[in-house]
């Protein structure tokens, strides 16, 4: 199986309980082995394999927050 990964720009986070509920949420998305939240850039990226990003995106919103796809650059 392959690993993939996505990443999503979520504004409004801004402390530990936004962190722990958004990474509540989607680590119950199916496929889901790892969810990472930068609360300094605003981003969320998740890990694991045959993942459905509207799963995800909808997992977002169930914590109360909304995301937008993001386009990540090496620098």
């Amino acid at each position: 199986m392959t690993i993939e990964s996505l990443t999503y720009r979520v504004d409004g986070m801004s402390c530990e309980h936004c962190k722990v509920a958004v990474t509540g949420e989607v680590s119950q998305v199916a496929g889901v082995r790892n969810v990472d939240v930068d609360l300094d850039t605003k981003l969320v990226t998740v890990e694991g394999a045959g993942l459905d990003s509207a799963a995800v995106v909808a997992a977002i919103d169930e914590a109360g927050y909304d995301a937008v796809p993001a386009v990540v650059r090496d620098v």
